[in-house]
């Protein structure tokens, strides 16, 4: 009679690809999470702050959260630069990186420090025109100016704690030397549920700005229309 070999168990495919993508998104939560408590010092060449809503040219407590912060890091002279992103949405009549300007400038930020990125609608694509901005800012200085500085540029990233950890990825990928130095003032971070609920959306848009940006670049595509805010 023969005997039947018993080896070692192992369990179906699909459970264990369930169970190493729940953990990988467990693990993305706690990256996030942490990422959210860095904030980096010293100076950098710009302050780059993401957009949030703005209402006829008033910005939103979100975006004037962070026009506060960038501020504040422009007053103290941590950079000489303020990059303002974010387009404009369905029925706004100007953009959001518009509405920081005029915000700013009233404040005391001369125009001539600013730059505009006003048509990017994600961070992705406001990442990308960011750092196209600076890369023409940096063309455009004298040749003896430009030798001396870095072919990265390093920006301080300005936005909500749960947006830190995305935007210093997209910074990296596109040739920026990102210093994370998120506002603590928003309402988002005022109110835990909703930051937690932030940051479990972030672990799925990071995710997805990567492999889109990574499929943009391979297929020559444009960052003119990715879909995670």
């Amino acid at each position: 009679m023969q005997r039947v070999a018993r080896g070692r168990y192992r369990p179906p495919l699909i459970p264990r690809l369930i169970g190493a993508v729940l953990t990988g998104w467990v693990l993305c939560v706690a990256v996030i999470f942490g990422w959210s408590r860095r904030a980096a010092e010293g100076r950098a060449d710009a302050i780059v702050v993401l957009g949030a809503a703005q209402y006829g040219g008033r910005p939103s407590p979100v975006l004037r959260a962070r026009l506060d912060h960038a501020l504040a890091l422009w007053q103290s002279d941590r950079a000489a630069r303020v990059v303002l992103t974010g387009g404009r949405r369905p029925g706004d009549l100007i953009s959001e990186a518009a509405a920081g300007r005029r915000y700013l400038v009233r404040r005391g930020v001369p125009t001539q420090a600013i730059l505009l990125e006003p048509t990017g609608r994600t961070s992705l694509a406001s990442m990308d025109g960011a750092a196209a901005l600076l890369e023409a800012w940096r063309d455009s200085l004298p040749a003896a100016v430009r030798d001396t500085m870095p072919r990265r540029p390093s920006v301080l990233l300005v936005s909500d704690p749960f947006h830190m950890l995305r935007l210093d990825v997209l910074a990296r990928l596109q040739g920026l030397r990102p210093l994370p130095s998120p506002t603590r003032t928003s309402p988002i971070s005022a109110n835990r549920a909703v930051a937690i609920e932030y940051m479990l959306r972030e672990s799925i848009a990071l995710p997805t700005d990567i492999a889109l940006m990574l499929w943009l670049t391979l297929t020559g595509g444009s960052m003119s229309s990715p879909t995670t805010p």
